[in-house]
């Protein structure tokens, strides 16, 4: 047969010469990919001859098996799965998996340990280019099920690789990695070492379904003896919690996830009746760094009778539990479904139903019994889980009860709803919050005032989320959830007479200057009016009631929504020098077409002590340098 010699991308190259180079410090991940690599084969072999029972191949005995030779130095990773075609291992391997090589690379650089970088193998399906780490050369021989010509690819992982079509290729693939000598001081093993290979095997790939075979070394005249299966293959999930450590968990987790960190938390669920599934899920320990972009591939496993369905099934859980990995295992499903069958599915539905109150339920008893840990995982995770307070109103209180927030009576210890609703001051009949970018810029909004005045305990809340939650939500336990920005504020209760007289006394002072500066800023604002919640600032803008804030405006903006703008509310500090001062000016002066730049700044210096942008920044710094040349 003709062998063809093909160059590899630059990409591929560099990756290559990255992983030959000794970039990973345990070396022993190239038999977990391989594995896994062969354990997927079996699964696709398995699903393609259910969907089509005329497919021409033998599903009687399904297995992997590891041969080695010490005196040539190779060990070989061998399926019965499904193979490639001539052209599918061009383009799978060829190419290392045609995406993706370009990131893989920049992250591979970027990972600050071995550890790391360790944890990066398969995430842009180059497992199995984790071989050249211990292998001078690698042979790979494959026969797609269903054809009767195999394929024989040959590197030894420089520049180049060979293709040649081979006739007597058994069905699925094989890979035979000609070893490099032994260097313990390089974590380089002797992967002739039988030990070594079942030591491996128990610790990386145990859960695997099918059976992992490896025939036992033999004496001289000794015959051929029978080979040892490795692994239990009994799936994790389906073994009862005391018959499993926590290391086996951890390990079936780095396997789903590509996570090299331990999961915070494992959750096991198993469900009798008249449907029967069982689920082994598990939260990550740190957020990933693609948790909000709009590629990331949310999900957990789902297999029907242990055979492998889908990768990333999104209908199983919600988008707000997007970071929790894991598998589902049905018994009742059919093996034919797609993700839109999934979609529409009653027993899906109710299985999601059901893992996501198990979720949550899991958050509030590590809240309840592990501050720390509860800690870490709402740093990493709260964010997202607040999406749920605006999509999920079955569960919102389920949310609301884990939810910790960021409050003006402790710098360092957040709050829950429940703990706020304690403290409330007598009379107090609704929960205040603040949103914004930081908390140290909420904290000085000239909207706190009145309430750090009076003692009044505020949440300061800072994820763009918050500013659509708190809508949503509206109320909790019977307190209205009210914004110290948005509407009329009133913090006195009940007013004595004194207090209404003195009020009343103030509109009608200022009545003419409220007036006209409501005419002279009528493009920016709809009303401007007397202030009870300034004690120091000279005016604030707010929104009215049930108006969008200025940052829930620009959100919809980002997402292409067009949005009215809309007209604000300035308050004046009658109390103030500067707007007393002001109101004098106004009623002594019969021309007061130079107060108009004074009824501006007040207006600018107030838009930008909430943290927004003048409308005109080049007037605004022309106006105050005018106003600082004639003080000097």
């Amino acid at each position: 047969m003709t062998t063809e010699t093909f160059e590899f991308q630059v990409e591929a190259r560099q990756l290559l010469q990255l992983m030959i180079h000794s970039v990973y410090s345990n070396k022993d991940v190239f038999l977990r990919e391989l594995v896994s690599n062969a354990s997927d084969a079996l699964d696709k072999l398995r699903l393609e001859k259910l969907r089509d029972d005329s497919l021409d191949a033998d599903v009687s005995d399904l297995h992997i098996e590891i041969d080695v030779d010490k005196e040539a130095r190779t060990l070989t990773v061998r399926d019965n799965g499904i193979g490639m075609s001539y052209d599918e291992v061009g383009q799978l391997i060829g190419t290392i998996a045609n995406s993706g090589t370009a990131g893989f690379l920049k992250e591979l650089r970027e990972a600050q340990d071995a550890a790391g970088a360790e944890g990066l193998i398969g995430q842009f399906g180059v497992g199995f280019y984790s071989g050249f780490m211990v292998a001078d050369e690698v042979t790979l021989v494959t026969r797609r099920a269903g054809e009767s010509q195999g394929t024989r690819w040959t590197s030894r992982g420089e520049s180049t690789y060979t293709l040649e079509k081979v006739d007597d290729a058994p069905q699925g693939t094989s890979v035979t990695l000609h070893l490099k000598p032994a260097d313990p001081e390089n974590q380089l093993h002797d992967y002739t070492s039988p030990w070594t290979i079942k030591e491996i095997v128990k610790r990386y790939s145990d859960f695997i379904t099918w059976p992992i075979r490896m025939v036992p070394e033999q004496g001289d005249g000794e015959d051929a003896s029978e080979p040892e299966t490795l692994n239990s293959m009994k799936a994790l999930w389906a073994r009862s919690r005391d018959e499993v450590s926590d290391d086996e968990y951890h390990e079936l987790y780095k396997h789903i996830s590509h996570d090299w960190r331990e999961p915070l938390e494992t959750i096991r669920l198993q469900a009798e009746g008249t449907f029967e599934y069982q689920a082994l899920l598990f939260v990550p320990s740190h957020a990933p760094h693609d948790l909000f972009t709009r590629d990331f591939k949310r999900g957990v496993q789902l297999y029907v009778k242990r055979v492998f369905i889908m990768d990333d099934c999104e209908a199983l859980l919600p988008p707000y539990l997007r970071f929790v990995k894991g598998v589902v295992d049905a018994q009742d499903l059919s093996l034919n479904v797609s993700r839109e069958i999934l979609q529409q599915d009653r027993h899906i539905r109710m299985m999601q139903r059901r893992l996501t109150k198990k979720v949550l339920s899991t958050v509030k008893e590590i809240k309840t019994k592990d501050a720390d840990r509860y800690a870490t995982f709402w740093r990493e995770f709260g964010t997202v889980l607040k999406e749920g307070l605006v999509t999920d109103s079955e569960n919102r209180d389920a949310i609301l009860a884990v939810a910790s927030l960021a409050t003006t009576h402790a710098e360092d210890e957040p709050t829950t709803l429940a703990q706020y609703v304690e403290r409330m001051k007598d009379g107090q009949e609704d929960i205040y919050y603040i949103t914004g970018e930081s908390r140290q810029s909420i904290e000085n909004s000239p909207h706190m005032e009145a309430f750090r005045d009076k003692g009044i305990e505020v949440l300061l809340l800072t994820d763009a989320v918050d500013e659509v939650w708190v809508d949503a939500v509206g109320e909790y336990e019977g307190k209205k959830l009210r914004s110290v920005a948005k509407g009329e504020i009133d913090l006195d209760g009940e007013k004595d007479e004194k207090a209404d007289g003195e009020r009343e006394k103030q509109t009608e002072e200022y009545a003419g200057l409220l007036g006209w500066m409501r005419e002279q800023l009528d493009e920016d604002i709809k009303e401007v009016r007397l202030s009870a919640r300034l004690t120091v600032s000279p005016a604030c803008v707010v929104s009215d009631a049930h108006d969008l804030t200025p940052a829930l405006e620009n959100m919809y903006r980002a997402m292409g929504q067009e949005v009215p703008r809309t007209k604000r509310i300035l308050e004046l500090n009658p109390d103030h020098l500067l707007v007393k001062n002001l109101n004098q000016a106004y009623k002594e002066r019969e021309d007061r077409s130079g107060l108009v730049e004074s009824a501006e700044l007040l207006h600018t210096l107030a838009v930008l002590a909430e943290g927004g942008q003048p409308k005109d920044p080049a007037r605004f710094v022309k106006l105050v340098a005018d106003r600082l040349e004639r003080t000097l």
